[in-house]
Protein backbone atom coordinates (compact mmCIF):
# COMPACT_ATOMS: atom_id res chain seq x y z
CA UNK A 1 0.00 0.00 0.00
CA UNK A 2 1.23 3.57 -1.44
CA UNK A 3 0.95 6.32 1.31
CA UNK A 4 1.22 10.10 1.02
CA UNK A 5 4.30 11.70 2.86
CA UNK A 6 2.66 14.73 2.77
CA UNK A 7 -0.31 14.16 4.77
CA UNK A 8 0.30 15.83 7.90
CA UNK A 9 -0.60 12.47 10.05
CA UNK A 10 2.47 11.06 11.60
CA UNK A 11 2.60 7.44 12.23
CA UNK A 12 5.44 5.59 14.40
CA UNK A 13 7.86 4.68 11.71
CA UNK A 14 7.98 8.16 11.30
CA UNK A 15 8.73 9.02 14.61
CA UNK A 16 10.83 6.00 14.89
CA UNK A 17 13.24 7.12 12.30
CA UNK A 18 12.91 10.95 12.76
CA UNK A 19 14.04 10.18 16.71
CA UNK A 20 16.99 8.10 14.98
CA UNK A 21 17.78 10.87 12.44
CA UNK A 22 18.23 13.24 14.73
CA UNK A 23 20.02 11.16 17.40
CA UNK A 24 22.76 10.80 15.26
CA UNK A 25 23.06 13.95 13.57
CA UNK A 26 23.14 15.95 17.46
CA UNK A 27 25.63 12.69 18.21
CA UNK A 28 28.01 13.86 15.42
CA UNK A 29 27.53 17.43 16.10
CA UNK A 30 28.38 16.78 19.87
CA UNK A 31 31.26 14.66 19.31
CA UNK A 32 33.22 17.26 16.79
CA UNK A 33 32.31 20.14 19.02
CA UNK A 34 34.21 17.31 21.31
CA UNK A 35 37.37 16.94 19.86
CA UNK A 36 37.69 20.72 18.86
CA UNK A 37 37.73 21.40 22.47
CA UNK A 38 40.63 18.73 22.71
CA UNK A 39 42.44 19.74 19.99
CA UNK A 40 42.45 23.13 20.45
CA UNK A 41 44.83 24.48 22.83
CA UNK A 42 43.43 28.15 23.61
CA UNK A 43 40.03 29.24 22.39
CA UNK A 44 39.88 32.81 21.87
CA UNK A 45 37.45 34.79 19.91
CA UNK A 46 39.18 34.11 17.10
CA UNK A 47 39.32 30.83 16.77
CA UNK A 48 35.41 30.62 18.06
CA UNK A 49 34.67 32.94 15.39
CA UNK A 50 37.07 30.84 12.70
CA UNK A 51 35.41 27.94 13.79
CA UNK A 52 31.58 29.29 13.12
CA UNK A 53 32.61 31.60 9.77
CA UNK A 54 32.74 28.49 7.54
CA UNK A 55 29.29 27.92 5.65
CA UNK A 56 29.85 24.36 6.37
CA UNK A 57 30.04 24.89 10.11
CA UNK A 58 26.79 27.15 9.90
CA UNK A 59 24.89 24.28 8.00
CA UNK A 60 26.03 21.62 10.71
CA UNK A 61 25.07 23.46 13.39
CA UNK A 62 21.51 24.96 11.62
CA UNK A 63 20.84 20.93 11.35
CA UNK A 64 21.55 20.41 14.91
CA UNK A 65 19.57 22.99 16.03
CA UNK A 66 16.84 21.69 14.09
CA UNK A 67 17.61 18.24 14.86
CA UNK A 68 17.44 19.22 18.10
CA UNK A 69 13.66 21.01 18.00
CA UNK A 70 12.19 18.05 15.68
CA UNK A 71 13.62 15.58 18.58
CA UNK A 72 12.11 17.79 21.73
CA UNK A 73 8.94 17.91 19.92
CA UNK A 74 8.53 14.31 19.26
CA UNK A 75 9.93 13.02 22.74
CA UNK A 76 7.54 15.17 24.58
CA UNK A 77 4.50 14.73 22.85
CA UNK A 78 5.28 10.44 23.74
CA UNK A 79 5.62 11.87 27.26
CA UNK A 80 2.82 14.30 27.78
CA UNK A 81 0.72 11.29 26.01
CA UNK A 82 1.56 8.60 28.35
CA UNK A 83 1.43 10.93 31.55
CA UNK A 84 -1.21 13.62 30.99
CA UNK A 85 -4.73 12.39 30.71
CA UNK A 86 -6.31 15.48 30.34
CA UNK A 87 -6.20 16.75 27.14
CA UNK A 88 -6.68 20.17 27.37
CA UNK A 89 -4.04 20.37 30.26
CA UNK A 90 -1.82 18.61 27.43
CA UNK A 91 -2.61 20.54 24.52
CA UNK A 92 -1.80 23.59 26.41
CA UNK A 93 1.35 22.09 27.53
CA UNK A 94 2.23 20.87 24.27
CA UNK A 95 1.70 24.57 22.91
CA UNK A 96 4.35 25.92 25.27
CA UNK A 97 6.92 23.46 24.87
CA UNK A 98 6.76 23.68 21.12
CA UNK A 99 6.63 27.19 21.40
CA UNK A 100 10.24 27.48 23.70
CA UNK A 101 11.73 24.77 21.04
CA UNK A 102 10.84 26.66 18.07
CA UNK A 103 11.98 29.93 20.17
CA UNK A 104 15.09 28.26 21.02
CA UNK A 105 15.74 27.75 16.95
CA UNK A 106 14.88 31.28 16.10
CA UNK A 107 17.66 32.59 18.66
CA UNK A 108 20.30 30.00 17.44
CA UNK A 109 19.18 31.47 13.46
CA UNK A 110 19.62 34.64 15.05
CA UNK A 111 23.41 33.94 16.37
CA UNK A 112 24.20 31.88 14.21
CA UNK A 113 23.69 33.81 10.90
CA UNK A 114 23.92 37.28 12.46
CA UNK A 115 21.88 40.30 11.94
Amino acid sequence: MVTSQASLKRDGVQDYVTIRATAIIMTAFSLYMAWFFLATPQITYEVWHGLFASLAMKVFTLATLLSIMLHIRIGLWQVLTDYVKAPGLRAALQFILNLIAFVYVAVGLFVLWGV
